[in-house]
C-alpha cells in the first residue's frame, strides 16, 4: 500500500462530528483528506505518548499516593487503547474497510482530558518538582495537538482546553496570589493556539481546493468539461492496469461531419457552442461507467467496458444517430452535422493506449472514406492477418 492514500471513515457520532467539523462548504472529498490526517504524522503522536507515560510514571514513583498512580494507570491504558485503535484502524483502511474513527477522536480527547488531570493534580499536590514537571508536558503538547490535529481544529481546541484549562482550576489550590494570572494567561493562549489551527486549517483546504482544481484541469477539456487526452489515457490506464476491473475496453472514436462549415459559415464563437452541445449530448448517451472525451477539435472519445461487438454497433449506430440531430444555438441558428464513428478494442488491437486509438482511427478514416455517417469496427486480428474487411454498417 505504499504510496496509496488510505481512506478514513468520516465520524459518524454528533459529538465526534461535531469535533471533526472542518467548516462550511468543504467538500467531501477533502473532509475525508482531512479525517486521514488526524492519524497521520506518527513521530508526533509517540512523542506525546512517550513523554504523557513518562511524566505520569515519574510524578507517581515521586508522590506514591493512589491519585497519582491511578492517572500513571489512565496514561497506560488510554495511550494502549489509542495505539490500538490507530493500527488497527489503518489495517481496516488498507482493506477498504470502515474505520473506528469516531472511537478514535474520543480517545485523543480523553487523552488530553488526563494530561490536564495529572497537571491539576501536581499543582495542588505542593511538590514543585512535580508541578514543574507536569506543566511543562502540557505546555509542551500543546503544540503536538495544534500541528497533528489542524485538520479538525474543533478538536484541537478542546484538547487544548482540557490540557491546559486545569491549570486555572489548581491556582485557588496553590495558596499563591500570583497564580491567578494563569487566568489571564491560559484563556489568552487558548485562544491563540485555536486561532492557529484554525488559520493552518484554512490553508490546508485552500491548498487542496488548488491541487484538485489544477489536477481536474490537467485532465479536463475546459471548453466542454469532458476528459482531454491526458484524462483519457490515465483513465484506460487505470482501468486496464486494474486486476478487479472487467477484462478489456472499447474506444469509440467519433468525428464530427461538417464541423468545419459551421465554423466558416458562423465562426468559431458559434463552433464551441455546438461542441458543447455536442458534449452534453454525448454525456446523455454514455453509460455512467464510461468516459466520455474530448481530444481535439471536433474529435470524440468513448472509453467503454463494453465488449460485445453486436452492442458496440449499436451503440456507435445511436451516437452517429443521436450527434446528428439538429442542434439550435441561443444565437438563434438551428445547425445540423453528421457524425462518423471507428471503434477498436483492447486487447485485441494492442494493450496500449497508442496502438488502441490507432485502430480506432484506422476504422474511423474507413468510416469517413465510405460515405461518412457510418460506424466502423475495426477487423479482428485474423481478418486483419488475412487482409480482411472491417466491419460497417450505413446508417440510413
Amino acid at each position: 500500500m505504499s504510496g496509496v492514500a488510505l481512506r478514513y471513515s468520516l465520524p459518524r457520532w454528533r459529538v465526534t462530528r461535531w469535533l471533526a467539523d472542518a467548516g462550511p462548504d468543504v467538500p467531501a472529498e477533502i473532509r475525508t483528506a482531512l479525517v486521514a490526517s488526524l492519524f497521520g504524522t506518527l513521530p508526533i503522536f509517540a512523542g506525546g505518548v512517550i513523554n504523557s507515560l513518562a511524566v505520569s510514571f515519574l510524578i507517581a514513583w515521586r508522590i506514591p499516593t493512589l491519585p497519582f498512580q491511578l492517572w500513571c494507570a489512565f496514561e497506560v491504558l488510554c495511550c494502549l487503547i489509542r495505539l490500538y485503535v490507530l493500527v488497527t484502524s489503518r489495517r481496516k483502511a488498507e482493506r477498504g474497510e470502515p474505520t473506528w474513527t469516531d472511537t478514535y477522536l474520543l480517545l485523543g480527547v480523553a487523552w488530553a482530558a488526563g494530561i490536564g488531570a495529572g497537571t491539576f493534580l501536581s499543582l495542588t499536590s505542593g511538590d514543585w518538582v512535580a508541578a514543574t514537571l507536569a506543566c511543562l508536558s502540557a505546555a509542551a503538547m500543546v503544540g503536538g495537538i495544534c500541528f497533528r490535529n489542524f485538520g479538525a481544529p474543533r478538536m484541537a481546541g478542546v484538547m487544548i482546553a482540557l490540557t491546559l484549562g486545569p491549570c486555572c482550576f489548581a491556582a485557588p489550590f496553590g495558596h499563591e496570589p500570583i497564580m491567578f494570572i494563569t487566568f489571564m494567561q491560559i484563556p489568552f493562549y487558548l485562544l491563540s493556539m485555536t486561532m492557529a489551527a484554525y488559520k493552518l486549517n484554512a490553508m490546508l483546504i485552500s491548498t487542496m481546493r488548488a491541487e484538485r482544481e489544477n489536477a481536474f484541469h490537467a485532465r479536463h477539456d475546459m471548453l466542454t468539461g469532458l476528459s482531454n487526452r491526458a484524462g483519457l489515457i490515465r483513465a484506460f490506464t487505470t482501468r486496464f492496469g486494474d486486476p478487479a476491473a472487467p477484462q478489456g475496453l472499447a474506444l469509440i472514436y467519433l468525428d464530427l461531419d461538417g464541423f468545419k462549415a459551421v465554423n466558416d459559415t458562423y465562426g468559431h464563437p458559434a463552433g464551441d457552442a455546438l461542441l458543447q452541445l455536442v458534449a452534453e449530448r454525448l454525456r446523455a448517451l454514455v453509460r455512467s461507467s464510461d468516459i466520455a472525451a474530448r481530444i481535439g477539435g471536433d474529435e470524440f472519445v468513448v472509453l467503454s467496458e463494453q465488449t460485445e461487438r453486436v452492442q458496440l454497433q449499436r451503440i456507435g449506430e445511436r451516437l452517429v444517430k443521436e450527434i446528428s440531430e439538429p442542434y439550435e444555438l441561443d444565437s438563434g441558428h438551428r445547425l445540423h452535422i453528421g457524425a462518423s464513428v471507428g471503434i477498436a478494442l483492447a486487447p485485441e488491437h494492442g494493450s496500449d493506449m497508442s496502438a488502441v486509438m490507432a485502430a480506432a482511427d484506422a476504422a474511423l478514416y474507413q468510416a469517413k472514406s465510405r460515405g461518412k455517417a457510418l460506424c466502423v469496427i475495426a477487423a479482428q486480428r485474423a481478418a486483419i492477418d488475412g487482409q480482411g474487411p472491417a466491419e460497417t454498417r450505413l446508417l440510413h
